[in-house]
């Protein structure tokens, strides 16, 4: 059983580290599509770029936490907030088809932060 738990950790976290870089660098460099498609939310490039800065760096935490889990568990709760602002814009735009990569990375960031065995969250 831990051995399934450690996987679907590791799992979780290569997801966040593969979808929220592409969509980071993808903003950061200007992709076209990606460009068109902030608009069409109603982002300008000026918060797209900020937007694309700001995953970017939770990824760049993402790729650094693999030597110090403080700043694993750290970037996961930051582009856990990304990911949920990017689930509510689609559905704010009524865009039920491309939503699932935001969810996806919503409950890759749960499973991740859950399944850690350093992460401990006390209420």
């Amino acid at each position: 059983m831990k051995k399934i738990k450690s996987v679907a950790h590791w799992i979780a976290y290569g997801y966040l580290i593969y979808v929220m870089g592409y969509a980071s660098l993808f903003k950061v460099f200007q992709k076209q599509s990606m460009m068109e498609n902030m608009s069409n939310f109603g982002f300008g490039k000026v918060w797209t770029l900020f937007i694309g800065y700001s995953e970017l760096l939770g990824v760049i935490g993402l790729i650094v936490g693999f030597w110090l889990h403080q700043v694993k568990n750290l970037s996961t709760i930051w582009l856990f907030f990304f990911a949920i602002g990017a689930l509510m814009v689609h559905f704010a735009h009524n865009d039920y088809k491309h939503f699932y990569e935001a969810l996806y990375c919503c409950i890759a960031c749960v499973t991740a932060l859950t399944l850690d065995k350093n992460f401990r969250l006390i209420l």
